[in-house]
């Protein structure tokens, strides 16, 4: 027992004594802002021109940003919203800005209890009526005189949940005395709108900006910048940053993509003590992401979805030709009665097949 215990504790002991190519691996994941942000100046700009009324003490217009995964909507909210809480403190403005990240907090009730919470005020996180809640969020945000800016990022989730909650958040300066509220909605959905209703859609979206894809290029300069914070010096080579960029552009300009590529490869570069990270490194990279991304995809498919996909990859795997729908539905009504699950319609499975085939195409392209 004692040699396994040694030999255990040797194993993290030969890894700290190993040279990191790693200064700030941090700085590659998407959760860190930039004081820079390469390519994106008039969208700064332009998202700043529309806060500015709050270092005024006014209400600035409610807004709603689009743009692709990765095209840096996050990253340039967060940055403007921290310029403003900056700024006016030292104008002596009380400008306070929230972020609420809406695939995590999904439900109404979820996401008036933690933007209450910037707030100083406790509230469970179930029990209590919706209504309630609401009230409590009104009461600590009118505490004292301020801005509050709300950055609701994935806004598109709480659409899922309906949209009541938008409804009131977009009205709540007619129930404030004090305090007045802003909100940003950021989404990758460009037709999420549709759903609302059409007093929140113009409440919601007073004012829009759009973000547009990287190109390569714009990604290079991307990867350039945080590579020098991220690795230490001469550790990439040459045509590192060149194919992360192009692998991304392929991915609709996704920066996201990019930083995840750079540093994937310089954490498997690192794993074989090699002292450079190189090309190889990068496609290795490159299927490691494509193979996590499709598994997480399946992993997370409903139990019926997943029995039709294995419906059809046993199939495939044991018929020559084109496979038909009867032959995946028969397979399918085998594994439903071994298992014990209800058996859908023939017509249902066809669908499930349509719906798997258009989302791993997706993953594909």
């Amino acid at each position: 027992m004692e040699s396994k215990v040694a030999t255990i504790n040797g194993i993290f002991e030969d890894m700290l004594t190993r040279a990191s190519i790693f200064e700030n691996r941090e700085v590659l994941r998407s959760t860190y802002t930039p004081d820079d942000l390469p390519h994106r100046s008039d969208q700064v700009n332009g998202l700043a021109t529309i806060l500015f009324p709050a270092l005024r003490g006014e209400t600035p217009s409610n807004i709603l940003i689009y743009g692709k995964t990765g095209t840096g909507k996050t990253a340039v909210a967060k940055h403007v919203g921290n310029e403003l809480q900056r700024t006016g403190e030292l104008q002596g403005v009380p400008c306070v800005v929230v972020y609420i990240n809406c695939e995590i907090v999904d439900t109404q009730y979820r996401l008036l209890a933690s933007i209450a919470r910037h707030f100083d005020k406790e509230i469970p996180m179930t029990g209590w009526p919706t209504d309630q809640v609401y009230s409590e969020l009104k009461s600590a945000l009118d505490s004292d005189k301020r801005i509050a800016i709300i950055i609701l990022d994935e806004v598109d989730k709480l659409v899922n949940k309906g949209d009541d909650v938008l409804y009131n958040l977009t009205r709540i300066n007619s129930e404030l005395t004090k305090a007045k509220a802003s909100l940003i909605g950021v989404t990758n959905d460009l037709k999420f709108t549709e759903y609302l209703d059409p007093r929140v859609k113009s409440s919601l979206g007073e004012e829009e900006l759009i973000f547009p894809p990287y190109d390569a290029n714009q990604l290079r300069d991307i990867l350039r910048q945080r590579a020098q914070m991220a690795f230490k010096p001469m550790v990439l080579e040459e045509m590192v940053i060149p194919l992360c960029a192009a692998y991304a552009a392929q991915e609709h300009g996704d920066a996201r993509r990019a930083l995840d590529l750079l540093r994937v490869s310089g954490e498997l570069a690192e794993r074989i003590k090699s002292p450079r990270v190189q090309e190889i490194h990068v496609k290795q990279a490159q299927e490691k992401i494509e193979t996590d991304r499709i598994i997480e995809v399946v992993r997370t498919l409903p139990s019926q979805s997943k029995l039709v996909l294995l419906s059809v990859v046993l199939l495939d795997h044991n018929v020559d030709g084109s496979l038909t729908t009867g032959e995946a539905y028969n397979t399918y009504k085998q594994m439903c009665r071994i298992i014990g699950i209800e058996v859908l319609t023939q017509r249902r499975v066809t669908d499930l097949i349509s719906e798997s085939s258009a989302l791993l195409s997706s993953l594909y392209t």
